[in-house]
């Protein structure tokens, strides 16, 4: 019944009408305008619903983050050493808190508006198209670059999970298993907002704990192997120097729900006596403590464990106990869940605002249904086609995930605030 009124409500032909002489609309036509484009930002999923919890912003946040990124660090290290692994890692979860605690705030530093996607307040510090053309190529290729590696991750742990409970099953290609990934995504992404998706993302927020957790302690019950070495991986000077920057980009890859902070923010009420921003960076501080303890046991015991032979993905690397590792792969199925959907939700918001604002297509269940369905076949299909696409990862990490995480929130908070010229402020952010 809903549907049907909001598909009769935003016909393209009342859409029409209305744009055609925006100049010369009479006051009931202003109103009704008013109405319908209140009505749209109402059903857009990030801010169909502003009734979060603080404890909403900590566990979507920790899915956000905690993802397929936290099996690479072991191999980040391998590509560091010990002294620069552990200073990237702690100057990481410092820094990014620190440009997280800027967003946070950010979100409502204009009275009475809230920017409730990073484009808006990227158009907000750079202007109405420079700031567009800055965020949304970098936050398109964050979102739809991590879906797709969560695509071939999926696969990858449902395959061994397969392999592991299975020794003497035939074998399977990685495609299939990719395909049975996407299956559960064509109906989960029918879910309409943030607010829809909190059980999804709350289960995987808590397989992202376990199985971190199981990582570093099969690693540690395992024991130090007697042919452990700890130099670079690489032997050669180019070799270290790309592993070094190769390795930078894995660890901003693990740091990547910047992109989808202020979409979580637009999640939760405000008020002038309440803003968003005191529950906000409460669930921020609890997430990023939980982060700790997921990233730092599982890159220093994986790394101590292993050395430099260490595998890209640290519960590829463990084979025993055979259960353990068979069930620390299904958690990682689950959390890809629900970390897709997280990213994807933005991505989501963007596809219907296109297709209902420029396009007058009328907002409904049918709109949703093609467009997130050819997204999530679309995803399924480039992670078919380049399976080693987790190898990009560096270069995807140093391209995007860096600026959108590292650098765009300093360079936001320069050009709106203007700190005063060698304030402590002013030194941080530059």
């Amino acid at each position: 019944m809903e549907i049907q009124q909001l598909d009769n409500e935003y016909s393209p032909d009342k859409f029409a009408s209305l744009a055609l002489a925006p100049k010369g609309r009479t006051d009931s036509q202003e109103g009704r305008w008013r109405a319908q484009e209140k009505s749209i930002d109402d059903w857009l999923p990030i801010n169909a619903k502003r009734n979060a919890k603080w404890w909403y912003a900590a566990f979507h946040n920790v899915t956000a983050m905690v993802g397929a990124g936290v099996l690479s660090l072991p191999y980040a290290m391998s590509e560091l050493g010990w002294e620069a692994g552990i200073t990237v890692l702690i100057l990481s979860w410092i820094i990014t808190l620190y440009t997280l605690w800027q967003m946070v705030e950010m979100h409502e530093m204009v009275p009475g508006k809230r920017f409730d996607r990073y484009h808006e307040l990227g158009q907000h510090a750079f202007g109405e198209k420079l700031g567009l053309w800055i965020v949304v190529p970098q936050q398109l290729v964050v979102e739809v670059g991590l879906n797709i590696v969560y695509m071939v991750t999926g696969g990858q742990s449902l395959q061994k999970f397969h392999d592991v409970v299975c020794p003497d099953c035939k074998h399977i290609k990685l495609t299939y298993f990719i395909m049975i990934f996407a299956s559960a995504h064509l109906v989960l992404s029918q879910l309409p907002n943030f607010h829809s998706i909190s059980g999804v993302s709350l289960a995987a927020a808590v397989m992202s704990l376990c199985y971190s957790t199981i990582a570093w302690i099969a690693s540690a019950a395992k024991g130090k192997s007697a042919e452990v070495d700890y130099h670079l991986r690489a032997t050669t000077t180019p070799g270290k120097v790309f592993g070094f920057f190769g390795a930078l980009g894995d660890v901003a890859f693990a740091y990547a729900g910047h992109n989808v902070v202020l979409e979580i923010q637009a999640t939760i009420p405000s008020t002038p006596g309440k803003p968003s921003k005191k529950p906000m960076w409460k669930g921020v501080v609890v997430a990023y403590i939980i982060i700790a303890i997921c990233y730092f046991p599982a890159s220093l015991v994986g790394y101590w464990a292993f050395g430099n032979q260490v595998n890209d993905n640290i519960l590829i690397t463990l084979n025993k106990p055979k259960w353990l590792i068979a069930l620390a792969n299904m958690m990682v199925v689950v959390h890809l869940l629900g970390g897709y959907q997280i990213y994807a939700m933005p991505v989501f918001d963007m596809l219907e605002t296109v297709l209902v604002r420029k396009f007058w297509f009328p907002p409904g269940l049918m709109l949703r249904l093609i467009a997130r369905t050819a997204y999530v076949a679309f995803t399924m299909f480039v992670a078919i086609t380049f399976p080693f696409f987790n190898e990009l990862l560096s270069f995807f990490g140093g391209f995007a995930f860096a600026p959108t995480t590292y650098f765009l929130p300093c360079i936001m908070w320069l050009t709106v605030y203007k700190p005063k010229r060698f304030s402590l402020s002013w030194f941080t952010n530059w």
